[in-house]
């Protein structure tokens, strides 16, 4: 029998195999051949011919997992032990915020599937949909093929429908970023059941290691590794303020306050006044403004909506949809603070020991540095926050801090985990770790 992955096919050299459209419900079944990658030689031993290498998926379904996985991709892309592809989902094929599209295709990155979710709706029913395209969409792909090894991330809806549709097929999967807590969003519940759904675990840090374990995880499975997306701070070369300038259309010569926010998904009622009251705080400070795109969760279009009128206002607030991962980190060297409701605010803002508020309960429960400011999602607090975090002494204040989330080694020690644990039924056959019980 041959190896999963293989299809009951072994590949000679030079011979393609093929990545697939995995077409929306309407048009089940339709399957389109749309490129190619490639088998690896053995550039181990030097020896003419070709290794039979695992192959590894890492499903991503948006700008906020693309980032972070990169350092790993290419990790796993520059290994001849490994076949590394990607199955493309969710926003990065919505036609609103798909630009991270290109990103992906610039990097140069093997495609397996790109598979398509119904958009353009809000609420529990528009999102009960698009995790039912992904289950079905997923169990298309694998029928034919099956990955000796699948990466997920995070705790987006999509990423844990994905995630089920994985476990029928008994393939193991690595979850980079479980543990962690946000008590203000639905994820909070889905990064926990991907967690128990997976089989190797990968936290950025010990604190939330330990939590995996906590929730009956045995304790081989987990490794500290760091959080991957501040890799990219040690071993990439960052654009330059005139690069960002030129390639975003926007003006650095003074410094920026970088504002994002994303729906509050316990708190849906709620987010037209979240948004006029945070738009409202930053419309009274002199500084410019740029704000990134918010993430197609449940109630974006509500903020985009509030976003044009804001733009359309103020004269010197700009939006960028989508900078891509590395612009972003260049963004956050020229940025006098950050402003919102982002993950991002936290694990890696303190890397630039720069200030930053955040707003409200969506990042409730994370680690933070103390970098960051927390203030209640009401104007007088976001006023005083704003006041704090924009003093030139707390800025100074905090000259020497270090990032809780990591040292930006997390892609080396991902694969070396990897490359070191056997693919067997061991580990795809969990038992629960009970610990000590209640007194």
């Amino acid at each position: 029998m041959p190896p999963r992955g293989m299809a009951g096919h072994v590949y000679s050299a030079g011979e393609p195999t093929f990545f697939t459209v995995i077409s929306g419900p309407s048009e089940i079944g339709k399957r389109e051949t749309i490129g190619y990658h490639r088998l690896k030689g053995n550039r181990a031993t030097g020896q003419q011919g070709f290794l039979m290498t695992r192959r590894v998926d890492f499903i991503t379904v948006g700008r906020s997992d693309y980032g972070i996985y990169k350092p790993v991709i290419r990790a796993f892309d520059a290994s001849s032990r490994w076949d590394a592809g990607l199955v493309v989902s969710g926003g990065h094929l919505d036609e609103t915020a798909g630009v991270s599209l290109q990103e992906i295709m610039a990097d140069g990155f093997a495609i397996r599937a790109r598979i398509p979710l119904r958009s353009g709706g809000n609420g529990p029913v528009a999102t009960n949909q698009a995790m039912s395209d992904a289950i079905s969409g997923l169990a298309r792909l694998y029928a034919e093929e099956r990955p000796d090894l699948v990466f997920v991330l995070g705790d987006r809806s999509e990423m844990f429908a994905f995630t089920g549709a994985l476990v029928p097929f008994n393939i193991p999967i690595a979850h980079i970023h479980g543990g962690e807590l946000s008590f203000g969003a639905i994820d909070d519940v889905f990064r926990h059941a991907i967690t128990k759904m997976s089989h190797l675990h990968f936290a950025a840090t010990r604190e939330y290691a330990d939590r995996i374990i906590r929730m009956g995880e045995e304790p081989w499975r987990v490794t500290v590794s760091g959080a991957p997306g501040l890799d990219a701070l040690r071993s990439m070369v960052l654009p330059d303020r005139a690069v960002l300038e030129k390639r975003f259309n926007i003006d650095l010569s003074e410094p920026p306050i970088l504002a994002t926010f994303h729906p509050v998904t316990r708190q849906a009622d709620s987010i037209e006044d979240q948004v006029s009251v945070f738009l409202r705080a930053l419309s009274e400070r002199p500084e410019p403004v740029i704000i990134t795109a918010p993430n197609l969760d449940s109630g974006h279009e509500v903020i985009r909506s509030a976003y044009e009128r804001f733009l359309r206002q103020n004269p010197r607030a700009k939006l960028v949809e989508s900078f891509g991962h590395e612009n972003y980190l260049a963004m956050l060297r020229e940025t006098l603070a950050m402003v919102g409701n982002s993950s991002s605010g936290l694990i890696e803002t303190p890397s630039f020991q720069l200030p930053t508020l955040n707003i409200g309960d969506r990042q409730k429960g994370r680690t933070r540095a103390r970098n960051v400011v927390d203030v209640a999602h009401n104007l007088d607090a976001i006023r005083e926050g704003l006041q704090r975090i924009l003093d030139p002494e707390f800025r100074q204040s905090l000259s020497g801090l270090k990032n809780p989330y990591g040292d930006g080694h997390a892609a080396e020690r991902i694969i070396t985990r990897a490359n070191e644990i056997p693919l067997d039924e061991k580990l795809v056959a969990k038992v629960f770790h009970d610990g000590p019980g209640v007194s």
